[in-house]
């Protein structure tokens, strides 16, 4: 869909480079450019030395990009920069003023190309002027609340996932996409900033609106309240993910384990039907649930550890 459409990626770590790989996967062509010396965190440095699945998360980011480094001190950075800029369509940038300035990506500069352009700068909030990462944005915008809802311990382990900058990077992919209508229609540049903590906010808060916070809820239907929607262990320590929310789905999974638990059942909070389930699944291994499940379709699914 995006074919013929150039996008330079001078950003870094999650976010930047996450809407760059949504763009390329619409057909887009994205140049990714980073220093040679001071190569993306996520390669390159403390947070590649500390979790390798950085490292991994940098290649799955950027393997459909074409990967250019430059010294950015170099005396000739600006021309080429500039080289690569009047090729480009869109840019998405996430430097401090003072290397903007130095690689020509300032706002005067962008402008002085004579070019259509659409330019996405990321930034962590248009209200808080400190650092964030994304269990700060999670925190500060009280989605993360949900995550400690009943639990007593003195240490907590945050989600696996970075929610906060998967869902920042989408939105900065849609952000680019309507700001190339934009330059198109108005034949100039378009400057735009995301924020992260407002993309949070914005693409989370209608599924923890204030009428739900108000009214303190914190156990909802996807996480474990009811007996259809949770996770149970089963006999060699892996779990199944039982999504048998349908009065169908719930009827065939019943009917396939011989459970004589009635449909309107399905929403009840005992803990007494949560572990009649518990107890039926913590019989069987996963192989023995994949072979049940090989001709029927209730919403079963295998959660393996790893």
């Amino acid at each position: 869909m995006l074919k013929g459409i150039t996008i330079i990626d001078l950003t870094h770590r999650l976010p930047g480079p996450l809407a760059g790989k949504v763009l390329s996967d619409l057909g887009a062509h994205v140049i990714k450019i980073e220093d040679e010396i001071h190569k993306d965190p996520f390669l390159e440095g403390s947070f590649a030395e500390f979790d390798e699945s950085f490292t991994d998360w940098y290649q799955e980011l950027n393997k459909t990009k074409d990967i250019k480094r430059f010294n950015f001190k170099s005396p000739t950075i600006k021309e080429e920069i500039k080289n690569e800029l009047l090729k480009a369509d869109g840019i998405l940038l996430s430097l401090s003023d003072k290397l903007k300035e130095r690689l020509g990506l300032d706002e005067e500069s962008l402008k002085n190309l004579g070019r259509n352009l659409a330019i996405i700068e990321l930034k962590a909030s248009k209200e808080d002027k400190q650092a964030m990462h994304d269990l700060n944005a999670l925190a500060a915008s009280g989605f993360l609340s949900l995550h400690i809802a009943d639990r007593n311990e003195h240490i907590v382990t945050p989600p696996f996932l970075p929610f906060a900058g998967i869902s920042f990077g989408q939105q900065v992919a849609s952000d680019l996409l309507a700001s190339l209508i934009k330059a198109g229609r108005t034949n100039s540049c378009v400057f735009h900033t995301s924020y992260l903590y407002d993309s949070v906010v914005s693409n989370f808060k209608p599924f923890w609106s204030e009428n739900l916070r108000r009214k303190s809820l914190n156990k909802f239907l996807h996480n474990g309240a009811y007996p259809c929607y949770s996770l149970y262990q089963l006999k060699d320590g892996h779990y199944v993910a039982l999504a048998a929310v349908e009065e169908k789905f719930w009827n065939d999974f019943c009917q396939e384990f011989s459970l004589d638990i009635p449909a309107t059942e399905r929403f009840s909070t005992q803990p007494e039907l949560f572990k009649k389930i518990s107890d039926l699944f913590a019989k069987y291994h996963a192989n023995e649930i994949e072979a049940k499940m090989k001709e029927k379709d209730f919403c079963l699914s295998i959660v393996r550890k790893v």
